[in-house]
């Protein structure tokens, strides 16, 4: 069965903005995430739960609307979306309390009349329960295709309290939104926090935050330290409102009072928007949770403030527990102990070293939350229970050159980043000069951005600036611009053939280049060209092979063809000495970057028409395909242990060049040949970057466009160096040349099935 062309939709049910609470924001962010990251194949609509308050006025998303407090609503609005064929799957947001009923048994109603599958997410899951909450809980358990809980210890309360049988059950976490780590002083200085520690703590405000118990500790913190600044983000709860009005914040303002800390206290009194709030998380020091409830099963603010780089000082509520295990924050022993959260805080202010590091410990395990990867996990679960698991397709995400400019100086790019923030001690390589200028050649190619060629300029000033005097390249040079002692102890084939690779990527599109620039680019290649014949890695005679075509193109003289021919008979050699039976390789191992040796042959037929390098190079690269490609993903060569012949296989430890290098192959076979499993494989590869691996995790940063620096058995390698990012980057330009040219091929297609 087939998607309609806009696909089966999903609704949710779930109380829904402009209604202030969280589970209104957590719905919404799962809808603006499904819809960014798998458009018109899962389009999602609300059926907004609705209070005694007036109506609120809500987005085009919304096409129904329940009144929790009237049971035959629940029936009513069952029937009318059970008239809809379109809607393929129905997930509630469950939390006690926001439906009407005894411990909001009115679901049930609804639950009884529909039709279509059903996906029912606690929230909370209370534990000991009396026998009337029992009852609802399994009722509506049982009632549902699938429970999805949020945390490990909802999932174990389900079987132990509930007697409820996990099977049925599905954990995603709640979900995170990407900030980059390197705003917090940026921030500060944006707030006029600067030079001050900040603490804050956000939600609606009630008296269940406890607020006061920090309050009561601040007196003797800012003694040792005034530059405290204590943030109290939030508006006071619509329900509290209500009930008593602002008894509560105002409490708060006479204990700042009478304790004089009008300087150190901020209460900003709003409902922010989601881009505010990320700032002051992102500046904040310390995230304080001060909840009193002991059974709150999870928290989406203590989440957040992770994710955004705090250190976080907790009390020990169960998601709290769960997530600060190791050293990702403090969890004290007790609710209610001004004493604990004073001892907690001095002792993070007063040992930098060590809040910086819990920040970071936080900030990196929340990655594998970010509402991207939590998407994933929606839309694989959509997929299974409507039978569509096999159409489900990514949209591509927007290119992003950001990261890259931020990797480059007035010198060259470089080397590696620590998450998001350029690593200077890392030095510049020749390697990704070589990479960054091929890539901007491109990104002009295709794009026609002039800033393209300002940072090309750049990269060919690099290489042109390490080449020495007899044509050979250098590859490392530190900040200070001096060359390494790597450079006498590594070998620098590789690193040269991609050298000869770029210049000729440029010469090859001179039409398109500044005459300066490719005069430049001409005069190295030309002093390069005199040590070609040194060459003897067959990566490197590949990249060579590979500059030679692109010169060849705008200069179709006899001796580059000889020279090529040359070159891929070296190649042929390495093949025929290394394969065998069950092992149709130029190598007896496979390593990085295995797809340019038959891309290379590829490269020499179409030059030479030499009808034996053609076959060696399809032969070749539908060897390394089989190796890649199983179970509907890419699963390359790990850089663990690389893959001898006759030897098991290493799997995970995966890393974009691989998966990069096979895009841009299979690209050019599919150009070739115009063999359609080409194509389908390479847009299987390209997935591999928007969660189509083992771990179901994106490998990008939407924020900044940069690429993740690997896969894993267990985590996601989030720094994000010049290699990974250019790479990606690349894969991003030939995955959108295809969508320009081919209008249906603008999404990316999601094969995996969810493991409970």
């Amino acid at each position: 069965m087939k998607f309609l062309q806009r696909g089966l939709k999903m609704l949710i049910v779930s109380s829904y903005p402009p209604r202030e609470c969280g589970l209104a924001t957590f719905s919404n962010d799962i809808v603006n995430t499904v819809s960014r990251m798998f458009g018109d194949t899962i389009p999602i609509e609300v059926c907004a739960l609705q209070n005694d308050n007036a109506p609120y006025k809500y987005g085009d998303e919304v096409t129904y609307t329940l009144s929790t407090s009237f049971l035959q609503d629940y029936r009513i609005v069952a029937e009318k979306i059970n008239e809809r064929h379109d809607i393929g799957l129905v997930c509630v947001q469950h939390e006690f309390g926001l439906f009407g009923g005894t411990y909001g048994n009115y679901i049930l109603a609804f639950l009884l009349a529909l039709n279509k599958p059903v996906i029912t997410v606690f929230h909370t899951v209370l534990p000991k329960p009396d026998n009337k909450r029992k009852k609802v809980v399994q009722a509506i358990a049982n009632l549902s295709d699938r429970i999805v809980v949020l945390t490990k210890k909802s999932q174990s309360l389900l079987i132990d309290d509930y007697g409820y049988q996990k099977p049925k059950t599905t954990l995603i976490p709640h979900g995170t939104h990407t900030v980059l780590w390197s705003q917090k002083e940026i921030l500060k200085n944006k707030y006029y926090y600067s030079n001050k520690i900040v603490l804050s703590t956000f939600g609606l405000l009630s008296e269940n935050k406890s607020i006061e118990t920090v309050l009561y500790a601040l007196p003797e913190i800012v003694k040792k330290h005034p530059a405290v600044i204590y943030l109290v983000i939030g508006k006071t709860h619509p329900e509290v409102i209500k009930k008593e009005g602002e008894h509560y914040r105002n409490s708060l303002i006479d204990i700042v009072e009478q304790y004089n800390l009008e300087n150190n206290v901020v209460f900003i009194n709003e409902y922010l928007d989601l881009d505010q709030l990320l700032e002051y998380l992102t500046l904040s020091d310390i995230y304080l949770f001060t909840s009193k409830d002991p059974n709150q099963a999870v928290s989406g603010t203590l989440a957040y403030a992770m994710a955004c780089g705090c250190s976080v000082i907790a009390n020990p509520i169960p998601h709290a527990v769960e997530i600060l295990n190791g050293s990702k924050g403090i969890l004290l022993d007790d609710f209610n102990k001004p004493e604990a959260f004073q001892n907690a805080i001095l002792r993070l202010i007063e040992n930098k070293e060590e809040r910086i590091a819990m920040a970071k410990t936080a900030f990196s395990s929340t990655r594998a939350t970010a509402w991207e990867n939590v998407a994933i996990n929606y839309g694989l679960l959509f997929g299974e229970l409507t039978n569509r698991t096999e159409d489900l397709r990514f949209n591509l995400p927007p290119i992003k050159i950001d990261h890259i400019k931020k990797l480059t100086t007035d010198f060259g790019i470089l080397q590696f980043s620590k998450f998001s923030q350029p690593d200077k001690t890392s030095g510049y390589t020749l390697d990704d000069n070589a990479r960054a200028l091929i890539n901007m050649v491109m990104y002009f190619k295709y794009f026609e951005v002039p800033e393209a060629l300002k940072l090309a300029n750049i990269y060919l000033s690099f290489i042109e600036g390490i080449q020495r005097d007899d044509g050979w390249f250098d590859n490392y040079k530190n900040f200070n611009q001096q060359l390494t002692k790597q450079n006498l102890e590594v070998n620098l084939e590789d690193a040269n053939g991609r050298a000869l690779w770029s210049l000729g990527y440029l010469i090859g599109h001179k039409q398109l280049i500044a005459p300066a620039l490719v005069f430049r680019a001409e005069k190295c290649w030309s002093k390069a060209l005199k040590r070609i014949n040194n060459i003897k890695s067959p990566r490197a005679i590949a990249y060579a092979i590979k500059g030679l075509y692109h010169y060849y193109l705008v200069n179709e003289d006899k001796k580059t063809e000889k020279l090529i021919r040359h070159l891929a008979d070296l190649l042929l050699q390495h093949y025929n000495i290394n394969s065998e039976d069950n092992w149709f390789w130029f190598e007896d191992y496979m390593t990085y970057a295995n797809n340019v040796l038959p891309e290379a042959m590829m490269y020499s037929y179409l030059v030479t028409n030499e009808k034996q390098f053609k076959k060696i190079a399809e032969i070749s690269f539908d060897f390394l395909l089989a190796l890649y490609f199983m179970k509907g993903q890419i699963k390359v060569i790990s850089n663990k242990d690389w893959f001898k012949k006759k030897n098991e296989r290493t799997f995970h430890g995966e890393q974009p060049i691989e998966v990069a290098t096979t895009i841009i192959a299979l690209d050019l076979f599919y150009e070739v040949t115009g063999k359609t499993k080409y194509k389908d494989q390479l847009e299987l590869a390209f997935s591999w970057f928007m969660g189509n691996n083992h771990l179901k995790q994106i490998m990008y940063n939407p924020e900044n466009g940069a690429s993740y620096d690997g896969l894993e058995d267990t985590k996601v390698n989030i720094n994000q160096g010049a290699e990974s990012s250019l790479c990606f980057f690349k894969s991003q330009i030939i995955i959108h040349k295809y969508s320009k040219q081919e209008p249906t091929y603008k999404t990316i297609k999601l094969s995996q099935k969810l493991s409970s």
